[in-house]
């Protein structure tokens, strides 16, 4: 990979989307599920300390991803065949939330390499499955080029890149793509496209190569160090095994929607109790009593106390059924994937998904009810839980999640295979 633009202090905000990631060096070799814990609470525990920071200038986390990198935790989901360590899904919950209680963009880059990596479990050819994942056990990062922008596609699942073969019988693909979650710290970036037949497909091409072009605008009030910007391909060169055909996979069930999704129910329980914990930490270190309610502190508050205990309730609950329905998963994927299942998990997955985005909603918003007008200010910067939940659970929206429980509980309805169920 080409490394120029790596060295040394960020960049100005205009040149920020031609940097380029280092080149992919050899992590850590992660031994066992509970290693991988251990490794993303101390990496939390690091990253938690300048995320407020972060947040506020809008500073792009490229050491931050380095570090993750090195760590090994983005190749604990490898299969075993393919020399990884094939991690659960209930571990891999866990670290997504460790990780996002500290900061929810650093949390929320790699959801799209993890939801690669089991979309080419289910799509892949062995050969294609090869490559990637040993690419990925050698420290490629996956990004993601996303939908188009309103606009440019009629809904979310319309392609707007198109793959072609040119005079001399090579493939090019061209296309402008939005929502690219990964892109700009990505070593690959797969994406949907449509080849001369029309048929959906996924290209994989390199992050540097020529013709593509990371642009960071992503401007949104929350999770703002995602670079979740727009990605260009302008006529740029694909090889035969780059072309994943998951046109052929369409109607087939599997688990590649609900592992996805239970990634990004992690990354809300993550805001959950992040948001929790700075709460508690203000009201003991800084938060002054009401003149009525005749204490001392305000951790003597009887209001306080009880609403403290309905907040750790809500956000407890969240992640047990988090940590049941990853389970739940483990479960289904040690058999075959048919319809009844693949709809019972995506099923799974929406009630976590409905409590996970309840509770960080919530617990960021009531974070200033608990701890009063003194909390708002800028230079605590805890407004930022509330941006951060009110932006990432607007990913997928909650009404459609109580809509596809109710109706596969009232009529039996399986949902739709795709990357949002």
């Amino acid at each position: 990979m080409n490394d120029r633009n790596t060295q040394g202090g960020a960049l100005p905000d205009a040149l920020a989307g031609q940097r380029l990631p280092l080149p992919p060096q050899a992590p850590y070799v992660i031994a066992s599920e509970a290693e991988a814990l251990v490794i993303a609470q101390q990496l939390a525990d690091e990253f938690a300390q300048t995320a407020a920071e972060r947040d506020r200038l809008r500073q792009l986390p490229w050491d931050e991803i380095e570090r993750y990198t090195a760590s090994g935790l983005g190749a604990i989901t490898i299969p075993k065949a393919y020399g990884g360590l094939e991690a659960s899904n209930e571990t891999l919950v866990q670290v997504f939330a460790i990780l996002s209680a500290a900061d929810p963009s650093l949390g929320q880059i790699p959801q799209n390499h993890f939801a690669l990596i089991q979309n080419l479990k289910d799509t892949g050819t062995d050969a294609q499955k090869q490559r990637w994942f040993t690419a990925v056990l050698n420290g490629a990062r996956l990004g993601n080029a996303g939908p188009e922008k309103k606009g440019k596609a009629a809904v979310i699942t319309d392609i707007t890149a198109h793959l072609r073969r040119v005079a001399d019988g090579s493939l090019r693909v061209s296309g402008t793509r939005f929502y690219s979650t990964g892109a700009l710290f990505a070593h690959w970036i797969p994406f949907r496209a449509a080849d001369e037949q029309g048929r959906g497909v996924q290209v994989w091409v390199q992050r540097d190569a020529p013709g593509v072009q990371v642009v960071d605008d992503w401007s949104s009030f929350g999770q703002r160090t995602t670079a979740s910007g727009s990605v260009l391909f302008e006529q740029v060169p694909v090889e035969e095994g780059d072309v994943v055909e998951s046109w052929r996979f369409v109607d087939v069930p599997s688990l590649s929607g609900p592992i996805s999704q239970l990634i990004q129910a992690s990354i809300d329980a993550g805001i959950a109790q992040g948001a929790l914990q700075d709460a508690l930490d203000f009201l003991r270190n800084r938060a002054r009593p009401w003149i009525d309610s005749g204490v001392d502190s305000a951790t003597q508050d009887p209001h306080i106390i009880q609403e403290v205990g309905a907040l750790q309730i809500e956000v407890d609950a969240a992640q047990a059924v988090l940590l049941e329905t990853a389970r739940l998963l483990d479960a289904f994927a040690a058999q075959p994937i048919d319809a009844a299942i693949s709809a019972r998990a995506s099923v799974a997955v929406a009630e976590a998904k409905i409590l996970t985005t309840e509770a960080a909603l919530n617990a960021s918003e009531q974070l200033f009810a608990l701890a009063g007008s003194s909390s708002t200010r800028a230079a605590h910067n805890l407004d930022r839980h509330w941006r951060n939940a009110r932006v990432h659970t607007l990913h997928d929206p909650v009404r459609w999640k109580y809509h596809l429980l109710g109706n596969y509980l009232l009529n039996g309805a399986s949902p739709r295979y795709h990357q949002w169920n």
